[in-house]
């Protein structure tokens, strides 16, 4: 028996519940507005399910087990034993903690959840197909709209995620075997975030990459670290080659990459990631039915209120395209929920971190001396090695630096690239003194404790006054 369509209405109805989406609907419900969120997946979205949160997981076990296993330096001897499907147990824990908490707040806040894939009739009507047999559909009218339905990850040619030898990240984080060989296709960062896990946990990795150097975007002595270490721990770079088929055979599979120029290598392996990018969730929507554009891409443009060219229905998160940063897209779902709420809101932040959690991480903000120049600022450069750290050292990760731009004649911070132990912790503080127009002086003034990563913060800003104490001045 099929279930008949009913139809209901709401003041907001959010597509997707993940980092953007859930958020945007908590704040629109907190704002009086009566809320509907649909998903068709599990709530949390990626970042909670297969994103953020199990490969930090993932990536947090890889270096305990590294660093039990390489600790003789500190007196320490061990040979750890890697239980990858207990691992992914644990991992999954942590996920479904997270991902019912989600719900909970949702519930807790009044936000009305419906299960199902939602796509446009028109601009103020979705229909939510509910899975299963016999579950039928309905049909919800809106006021005011906000797509948050993500992104997924992209696929190469001959490099189908159907077939169970090849991987994307989703597939990669439910591993329960770890692969003795393992090729990977992109040293983006995710590339490099699990190429650097699996390498820690046991797999003979072998990175293949395109372009000339791992971490595209980023400068090239912030790359140049992370992939020396990456050397270090044994992954095998191959650059200026792109993946163009593979084969099973008899003993796992061969990856064969090709050169522009038209040369070929093999790679023997037992499992193959390809790592490549995510591209926008916008196509299953029928977006034109409300009349909503995208590029030729598939992301929707919106302007810095999160509203698309019609008016009332909004986008956020990956969706609407860079920075597809789980952070961003959560900032970006207050900014909906405030201005459909009639609020003067919008996305008027003076910056955005970012972090690569590899080894060692990566943390930036706003921006880096030659952009600074760019945009026509006089800018001035502070640097401080985690080898003077005090903190590093008793760590045992001196690998890296922080390093912060300001501007010349008036002092204020103007971005930060900070690579090395606890980085994506460590940038927090120079986002901070972005947000606040703070200068250099004010960092620098500041009393930082001891013995901590952050005095290196407070270090490089002095650096870049030719006041440091504890490394020489530039």
């Amino acid at each position: 028996m099929v279930v008949g369509d009913i139809s209901t209405g709401t003041d907001v109805l959010v597509i997707g519940a993940g980092p953007g989406g859930y958020v945007a609907a908590i704040r629109a419900a907190q704002r009086d507005l009566d809320v509907t969120l649909v998903e068709r997946d599990a709530y949390g979205g990626t970042c909670l399910n297969v994103g953020c949160i199990p490969s930090k997981a993932y990536i947090t076990a890889a270096d305990l087990a590294d660093e039990v296993a390489t600790a003789e330096h500190m007196g320490i001897s061990a040979d750890p034993e890697v239980d990858m499907a207990a691992m992914t147990e644990w991992k999954d824990g942590i996920v479904d903690q997270l991902t019912s908490g989600v719900e909970k707040l949702c519930k807790a806040n009044g936000v009305n959840l419906v299960e199902g894939t939602a796509t446009f009739a028109d601009e103020h009507k979705v229909r939510v197909a509910h899975g299963g047999d016999g579950q039928g559909s309905e049909s919800i009218e809106f006021e005011h709209a906000v797509v948050a339905t993500g992104s997924r990850p992209i696929e190469i040619p001959n490099f189908s995620y159907d077939d169970d030898l090849v991987w994307d990240s989703t597939d990669a984080l439910a591993a329960t075997e770890v692969p003795d060989r393992l090729v990977v296709v992109g040293a983006g960062y995710i590339g490099m975030e699990l190429s650097t896990a699996f390498t820690k946990l046991g797999s003979d990795v072998t990175v293949i990459e395109m372009l000339d150097d791992v971490l595209p975007g980023y400068e090239d002595d912030v790359a140049r670290i992370v992939r020396k270490r990456a050397e270090d721990l044994g992954i095998e770079f191959n650059f200026g080659e792109g993946a163009a088929g593979w084969e099973a055979t008899d003993d796992g599979i061969v990856v064969t990459a090709e050169t522009e120029d038209g040369e070929e290598s093999a790679y023997e392996a037992d499992r193959v990631l390809v790592a490549v990018g995510r591209s926008p969730v916008s196509d299953t929507l029928e977006l034109d039915n409300a009349g909503v554009e995208t590029d030729d891409r598939g992301f929707i443009p919106t302007d810095d209120r999160t509203r698309t060219n019609v008016e009332h229905i909004h986008a956020v998160g990956d969706v609407a395209g860079e920075p597809m940063l789980a952070h961003a897209a959560s900032k970006e779902g207050i900014v909906a929920a405030e201005v459909i709420a009639g609020e003067p809101a919008a996305m008027d932040v003076q910056a955005i971190p970012a972090a690569v959690f590899t080894d060692p991480e990566i943390g930036t903000v706003g921006l880096t001396e030659a952009a600074a120049a760019e945009e026509g600022f006089e800018p001035v450069v502070g640097e401080m090695p985690f080898r003077a750290s005090g903190r590093a050292l008793t760590t045992g990760h001196t690998n890296g630096f922080v390093r912060i731009i300001a501007d010349e004649d008036s002092g204020f911070v103007l971005g930060a690239q900070i690579v090395g132990p606890e980085a994506s912790e460590l940038i927090a503080e120079v986002t901070l003194a972005i947000e606040l127009g703070a200068t250099l002086s004010d960092i620098g003034s500041t009393v930082h404790t001891h013995p901590t990563l952050a005095e290196a913060v407070m270090e490089a800003a002095e650096n870049a006054e030719g006041q440091a104490i504890h490394t020489l001045n530039r």
